[in-house]
């Protein structure tokens, strides 16, 4: 799984993620990518099953890109553990992901392969998502 290999600070705030994508809202590397459509923390499992389930479905044939990165540590205090005594301790990691972000990216297979590749891996994620396609005229980066 993903993570950080090293922190400045163990835990960070929870924040909040407000207003859209301010970079990696277009397609750079692949033909086919997939967009987010809401705001939510994606873990780093979460992420790694999408991988996972896109990867297979392409029979490891093409490339993906993997445009987030689970850089958020979230604590948890143990259950049934009263209230106060500080916050509990980093659990896992996430990545703060805003609606139009393209997180995920694949090159090199036809594009119903794709299409249904980049389906299988939303399933995977707790937030809404589309496909989106690069243009027939559109060159890769």
């Amino acid at each position: 799984m993903m993570q950080p290999k090293k922190t400045r600070f163990r835990k960070q705030f929870k924040g909040r993620i407000r207003g859209a994508a301010k970079a990696g809202f277009s397609l750079n590397f692949g033909s086919h990518g997939l967009k987010a459509l809401e705001p939510e923390r994606v873990t780093a499992r979460q992420i790694e099953a999408a991988r996972r389930a896109i990867t297979r479905q392409m029979k490891r044939q093409g490339r993906v890109w993997i445009r987030i990165f689970p850089d958020v540590p979230v604590s948890q205090k143990p259950t049934e553990v009263r209230m106060g005594s500080g916050k509990g301790a980093p659990e896992f990691w996430a990545a703060r992901v805003h609606p139009g972000r393209i997180m995920f990216e694949i090159d090199g297979v036809p594009d119903d392969t794709a299409r249904e590749a980049l389906r299988l891996g939303a399933a995977k994620l707790p937030i809404r998502t589309k496909v989106v396609a690069r243009l027939a005229g559109e060159a890769a980066a």
